[in-house]
This record gives structure tokens, C-alpha cells and sequence, in this order.
């Protein structure tokens, strides 16, 4: 028998934070390699170094680019991993876009805290600067879906479409001749601009996220919420802010609001997009077109009805634009970006809209903003929230509970381990009794740091 040590360093108990360890007779590998985001125990835990020689580990496997699953890997590399990074090309262009972008925030963050004195230490540092995101691209090291890549000798994977966003895919990973499943984040089945995920036919251990385990989303009318918002802010003469993850959901907005604009739903208001991620993000939608639904032709309508903002300069023209105007910017919990300049200075406007768009993790601003607080840490001020805020759930790119089965039910065989990650404690435990309940499969929900040795 062959001993498989599974090591679940985050994503385990709770959402992000994304890494899954295994050593292997033959290799040792990681899947994933996130940052914790939300609450300020576990963002503590991304200065830790990882309870694992980072220097002993073969490979690392993403299943898509998004910070918490990716945001980690540059201090993987500080810790002495030196060997490839694999991913869908459209995935390594997304964590290349990323990591880049993170480390540049990283950076003007630790110099304004420095200079305006509102650290806690004696002198704020980036998690990791610009240098130290290059030398981790360039260990990166692209794959294409539905092809078998051999690692070793008994070790072999392949990326397969779970459309959560451009490149997303979940592993099949097969060691020793057991398929180990990793779901990766899935994807919905009637998403506007990806096509439905695609499922595992057989798993020995699943890995399967848990999100939304607890959850089916609303069926909410986002066009006439969307149009209602837009007539309401036009009548008001205010600002509506929507904080919107870079990858994706940014595509999404803008594919929407184009659509309403065409069937004569809102009038021509400005429209800006403020997030130079973004951006870079919609190239990546034009270079892999068979990756989403888009035609080239509706691609380029699509961007050439937004204002894109490409300098700071023109984010305080934006702010100081008296017209009624909707702005999306980064990030999507509020957690950093641009979206931060908008809301310090427009929150306090009783005339400002804030419209979140899918999950919100955990001490975050934008759950803060949901659960109803009077006021916003920003820049170490606090700011009061006079703005109205109004939530859409439904745009979230996580598959629901009925989803997550309905990715499940293709699967042929009895796993003899589940093992339900990337969710917090009730969406767990709910899923847990769904699964044992429609399924009678062995669910395992994993603490974080938690060892477990398979014998295959």
C-alpha cells in the first residue's frame, strides 16, 4: 500500500485562503495557493509561514487565478519553492494579472501607511512587492483542459471547465490509480457569459466546495433591480457605486447595463469603470474566446459603451463629475482598490448608492456594509455610511446548493471520502447533512491545519 499525506493549509473551516498538500511516494503537490481575506485572525495567518517545507514541494496546481486561491504563491516562493506552477493559459494570465496588481496595492499600501503614520508597526511592509511577483510568473507554466499530463511514473492530472470564471477548472488528479476530484470554485449553470460547468464521472476522494452549501440563490429580476437603481440615481443626481471583483463579475456588470442600454431599459448614463485589473481582465476575454460565450463583434460593442478609466488623475475627475453616473470598481468585498478613493469621499452622501454584487466573506467591508454598520474604516479614518446599500445575490458566480449536487450527480461511484471545503461553518454543516441525506456519501469537513494519511 501506498501512503498519500493530505496537509489542508486553508479553505478549511472556512473560505479562502485556498491550499490543499499532498506528499506522495513520488511527488509532493499543491493544490492551490490562496491568501485569507476577511476576518483580521485569519488575514494574520497569510504573515505565518506555512507549517510545511515550502522547499520539498514538486508542483503547484491551480485551479483558477482569483487571489484565494493564487495570492500566496509569491511567499511560497520566499520560502524556497522552487519548482513549476501549473495552470489553463487563461488561468496563468489571470494570476499573472493578479499577482502583479496585488503586489502594486501591496506596496502603495505599506508607503501611505508609513507616511501618514497609521500603522501598527514600526514600519509597514508589503506581503510582497512587484520583484517578488515576477520571479513567481516566471515559474508558471500552462496546460491545456481535457488533456492527461503526466507528472511522474503513477502521477497524472487534467484541467477540466467548472466555469466559476475565464480559465476556472476543476482537477482530476490520479495517483496510484485513485482519482482524487478537486472541485476548484464551480461555476453556475445559466451563467450570461460562461458555459455551464463541467462534471467529474467518477472520484475516490472529492474535495468540493461548500460556498453556498447552505443556500439556493434568489431568483431576483437583476434587470429590473439593475434599472430601478440606475432610474433612481439619475432622479437623485447621485453616484451608483458598485465594488466589483476584477475578474468576471467586472465582465458581467458590463455585459448587463450593455444589454439594458440596448433594449432601451435605462437611458445614457456615464458608466465608469475604474479598475485597471479589470482591464487587463477583458484582454484576456479577447485573446481566449473559447473559453466564454462572447462573439469578437459583441466583445467590442460591449467595451466601447463603458468610460474606462486607465489613471488615478481621472478617478478624482470621476468623483468630482457632478452627473449622474455608476461607477464599478475594484474590489469586490471592499477590501482594497479603487472602489476605497470612491467611498471615502461619496459615502457619507445620502445620494450615493452602493450595490454589492455577490459573497461577501467575513469581516469584510462590503458584510459590514450588508449587515447595516453605521461606518466604514478607510485609510485608518472612519467614515460615516450614509449612502443606501442594496445587495444582489444572485450574480454570485459560486454554483448554489442545487448546483453543487447537480456537479455531484454525475459522479458513478460511492467516493470513499468526501471532503467539503472553501465554506464557512453552517454552509458546512448544512451541506454535510445534504449530502449524507441524498447521497449516503462519507463527508469529512477538514479543520484547518488538519493532517489525514490515506493508504492507497
Amino acid at each position: 500500500m501506498k501512503k498519500v499525506s493530505l496537509k489542508f493549509l486553508g479553505a478549511s473551516g472556512t473560505v479562502t485562503g485556498s491550499k490543499f498538500y499532498l506528499e506522495t511516494p513520488e511527488l509532493n503537490i499543491m493544490i492551490d495557493c490562496g491568501m485569507f481575506q476577511g476576518l483580521k485572525e485569519l488575514r494574520e495567518k497569510n504573515w505565518e509561514p506555512l507549517p510545511i517545507d515550502a522547499s520539498k514541494i514538486d508542483v503547484v496546481l491551480l485551479t483558477h487565478g482569483h487571489l484565494d486561491h493564487t495570492g500566496y504563491l509569491p511567499r511560497l516562493v520566499k520560502e524556497g519553492f522552487k519548482g513549476s506552477i501549473i495552470g489553463s493559459y487563461p488561468t496563468l494570465s489571470i494570476a499573472q494579472i493578479i499577482l502583479l496588481d496585488s503586489a502594486k496595492i501591496q506596496e502603495e499600501q505599506a508607503k501611505k501607511a508609513n507616511e501618514e503614520g497609521y500603522s501598527k508597526h514600526p514600519k509597514a511592509l508589503p506581503f510582497y512587492d512587484l520583484k517578488e511577483a515576477q520571479r513567481t510568473i516566471d515559474l508558471f507554466s500552462g496546460r491545456q483542459k481535457d488533456e492527461w499530463v503526466q507528472l511522474s511514473d503513477n502521477i497524472r492530472f487534467k484541467f477540466r471547465y467548472n466555469g466559476h470564471i475565464i480559465g476556472s477548472t476543476f482537477i482530476e488528479l490520479e495517483i496510484f490509480e485513485k482519482l482524487f476530484a478537486f472541485s476548484g470554485d464551480v461555476g453556475r449553470l445559466d451563467d450570461k457569459l460562461l458555459l455551464p460547468p463541467e462534471r467529474p464521472e467518477w472520484a475516490d476522494y472529492l474535495f468540493l466546495e461548500s460556498t453556498y452549501g447552505n443556500k439556493l440563490h434568489p431568483k431576483e429580476n437583476i434587470a429590473e433591480i439593475l434599472s430601478d437603481l440606475v432610474q433612481k440615481t439619475i432622479h437623485e443626481r447621485g453616484t451608483l457605486i458598485i465594488p466589483s471583483f476584477a475578474v468576471e463579475r467586472l465582465q458581467l456588470l458590463m455585459y448587463l447595463f450593455w444589454q439594458l442600454y440596448k433594449k432601451n431599459k435605462i437611458p445614457n448614463i456615464p458608466i465608469f469603470i475604474d479598475s485597471p485589473m479589470g482591464n487587463n481582465v477583458l484582454g484576456v476575454f479577447e485573446q481566449f474566446t473559447d473559453w466564454h460565450k462572447l462573439s469578437k463583434a459583441d466583445y467590442e460593442a460591449m467595451c466601447n459603451h463603458f468610460n474606462i478609466i486607465t489613471s488615478y488623475a481621472d478617478t478624482w475627475k470621476t468623483i468630482d463629475d457632478k452627473r449622474p453616473k455608476i461607477v464599478i470598481a475594484g474590489s469586490g468585498m471592499v477590501t482594497g482598490g479603487r472602489v476605497l478613493t470612491y467611498l471615502k469621499q461619496l459615502v457619507d452622501e445620502p445620494t450615493t448608492k452602493v450595490l454589492l454584487v455577490g459573497y461577501q466573506a467575513e469581516g469584510t467591508r462590503g458584510r459590514q456594509l450588508i449587515e447595516g454598520t453605521h461606518e466604514l474604516k478607510l485609510f485608518g479614518k472612519y467614515y460615516p455610511v450614509k449612502a443606501s446599500i442594496h445587495f444582489i445575490e444572485s450574480l454570485s458566480a459560486h454554483a448554489d446548493q442545487a448546483e453543487l449536487l447537480n456537479f455531484i450527480d454525475n459522479i458513478k461511484n460511492t467516493p470513499e471520502k468526501v471532503f467539503l471545503i472553501h465554506g464557512e461553518p453552517g454552509a458546512l454543516d448544512a451541506f454535510k447533512v445534504k449530502i449524507r441525506d441524498t447521497k449516503g456519501w462519507d463527508c469529512h469537513i477538514p479543520k484547518l491545519e488538519e493532517n489525514i494519511d490515506l493508504w492507497l
